[in-house]
């Protein structure tokens, strides 16, 4: 049997098979396998050259081989390895696709390259229409492991300004780490256009005029794919009813975990990413419908009336929002980096953002240009022009933030990305009564203000202390 194929892909669902099509339409030969017969139909009806086992599609590859795994996260990537590694060369390569926890991709790797395999951890972002389309590809790994695939990735991923959305992040789990940060922050925008919207109904608007507004603001500075994708989707009509469709669709919002990860890492890593933590926080919120409307019928508590924003104000308060959840997000990946030795190039980053990806949005050119332009800053809001477009919208923030408690609406993210703006520029807070009471309760020491050094008080008057007044 000739090996004739470019790359083999494992996993023929929905990613599996578009990036597929997109390989073959711009000139690779592509081989694929699917446990499932139903999937292997399907590709072999859209003229993807398809096989029923391992062994099959290891020979039909030209060596240097390389596979992409497109396979749920967790151990069905241990156990597809497992089966695969046997029949691998020295040399071949190997593309961990699909949303990997960043951690299993750092523990394959050196598993793989110990063998003589190139390991790729990759996030794909773009959904379905990217992968078939152009998505955007981050790639961690050895440096020779993405020049085996490089050709192959550079050519199906998006591209703004004829530069490719695709780009080697750093070693090992730095391509998912990247992925999962992108998708934090896909978390807390979508959190900040959702309780922006809520403000708009709040203030009277109907669902086509407030579609009006997020149209317009897709026009400029706010100009993204979600913001345009929100007025589309309030335009909606319901086929069956007839009626808007955003009201006969349950305020459940479900997760898949990347949140809670981008959540975890923040916390872990002692990074402030409080909106990407709401955002998360708010979908298992929503998630407790049952208890919602059960508590809901209860009688309130409080006169609460609405209050209204100008919506104006909204779009002025969205990009302030917008630009802190962007501002967390990049601070985590640079603290990652740090941690495990990744060297991430920032600026890179968001330029791959830029395209292919559900967060592509014009406010990634200004972040590409602050990293150039501050790359040694601890948050993109310490380069003056870019803090710039937080500070001169925080009066809106601020407004709509206090609109939304006082209406009693729930906007976790807006007050979020407030708080986060406050206290970035707060000199001296009052988290030196925690640290107090940290070392009264369990004597873990404190720093003084006026000499360096670490004391720890006598708050009990037991003569057990140093540095009291």
């Amino acid at each position: 049997m000739a090996a004739t194929a470019d790359i083999g892909i494992v996993g023929l669902g929905v990613m599996g098979r578009n990036l597929a099509l997109n390989m073959r339409d711009r000139g690779f030969a592509v081989c694929g396998l699917d446990r499932s017969e139903a999937a292997r139909e399907r590709a072999a009806a859209e003229d993807i050259r398809v096989v029923d086992n391992l062994p099959e599609l290891i020979t039909r590859l030209r060596r240097p081989r390389r596979v992409l795994l497109m396979l749920p996260a967790g151990n069905a990537i241990d156990e597809q390895l497992a089966d695969l590694l046997p029949w691998l060369d020295e040399g071949d390569a190997v593309i961990e696709g699909g949303n990997s926890h960043y951690r299993d991709t750092m523990r394959r790797a050196p598993m793989l390259e110990r063998r003589g395999f190139g390991y790729l951890g990759l996030g794909v972002s773009g959904g379905e229409e990217g992968a078939r389309h152009g998505p955007a590809l981050m790639a961690g790994g050895s440096e020779a492991a993405w020049a085996a695939v490089a050709p192959v990735l550079e050519a199906i991923a998006a591209r703004v300004e004829d530069e490719p959305c695709a780009a080697r992040v750093g070693a090992d789990g730095a391509g998912h780490f990247v992925k999962t940060v992108h998708n934090g922050i896909e978390y807390a925008v979508m959190q900040l256009i959702a309780e922006t919207w809520s403000l708009m109904a709040a203030a009277g608007l109907a669902h086509e005029e407030a579609a009006d507004r997020f149209a317009a603001w897709a026009k400029g500075p706010l100009d993204s794919y979600l913001v345009e994708i929100t007025a589309q989707i309030l335009r909606r009509r319901d086929p069956e009813s007839g009626g808007p469709a955003i009201e006969v669709i349950r305020d459940r919002a479900e997760q898949k975990g990347t949140g809670a990860w981008a959540s975890v890492a923040a916390l872990e890593l002692g990074v402030p990413a409080p909106t990407i933590i709401e955002a998360a926080q708010a979908r298992s919120l929503s998630a407790m419908w049952e208890l919602r409307e059960h508590l809901a019928a209860a009688p309130s508590l409080s006169n609460t009336a609405a209050t209204a924003v100008c919506p104006e104000r909204l779009g002025e308060a969205l990009m302030a929002a917008t630009v802190a959840a962007y501002a967390q997000g990049f601070a985590l990946i640079r603290a990652a980096g740090e941690a495990h030795r990744w060297d991430v190039d920032l600026a890179r980053v968001a330029r791959l953002w830029r395209g292919g990806c559900i967060i592509r949005a014009r406010l990634l050119g200004p972040i590409a240009e602050a990293c150039m332009r501050s790359p040694g800053a601890p948050s993109l809001l310490a380069d003056p022009v870019f803090g710039a477009l937080a500070w001169e919208r925080l009066d809106a923030l601020r407004e709509a933030a206090l609109a939304g408690q006082a209406s009693g609406l729930p906007v976790p993210a807006l007050a979020s990305a407030l708080a986060f703006l406050d206290g970035s520029r707060t000199a001296r807070s009052a988290l030196s009564l925690v640290q107090a009471q940290r070392d009264f309760f369990g004597a873990h020491g404190l720093e003084r203000t006026d000499r360096p050094g670490r004391f720890h008080f006598d708050w009990t008057g037991t003569g057990n202390g140093e540095g009291a007044p």
